[in-house]
């Protein structure tokens, strides 16, 4: 297997806290936990979508709040001052309708950067991980 083809599959099953699911005004928000054994910078962050009974928030209203900051997905890109640790839950909000005390399909997907793995001269592992979950939405 080459490099290019190496897919590392690492803890998925853990990517959405169950029972976190908030809703206020159009908005959805779900903690989210880093499916690495290692803390990443924000700028590893290179992406995630967010999706609520097969209906996708647009990418350019996700939001991503950590260590009490919120980004957006541009601002990650070069934040090396804040770190995501495999302990600590994110937030990952966007613009999609969840109906408060109703059941709803949550999925996440998130690309991270693994800056410490080196694949070629130009080239770090990435990974690209999603989980789904089912909970109730709690208005916010």
């Amino acid at each position: 297997m080459s490099a290019q083809n190496l897919e590392v599959r690492v803890i998925p099953d853990r990517i959405i806290e169950q029972g976190t699911l908030t809703t206020h005004e159009g908005r959805a928000a779900v903690e989210v936990r880093l499916p690495w054994y290692r803390a990443l910078p924000g700028s590893c962050i290179a992406g995630a979508t967010l999706t609520i009974d097969g209906v996708p928030a647009p990418a350019d209203s996700l939001r991503w709040r950590m260590n009490d900051r919120e980004f957006t997905f541009d601002e990650l890109r070069t934040t090396i001052d804040e770190w995501w640790f495999p302990t600590d839950s994110a937030v990952l909000s966007g613009d999609v309708p969840a109906e408060a005390d109703a059941e709803h399909e949550v999925s996440v997907g998130l690309t991270l950067y693994i800056p410490y793995i080196i694949i070629s001269d130009t080239e770090t592992l990435h990974i690209d991980e999603s989980n789904t979950k089912t909970m109730k939405a709690v208005a916010a």
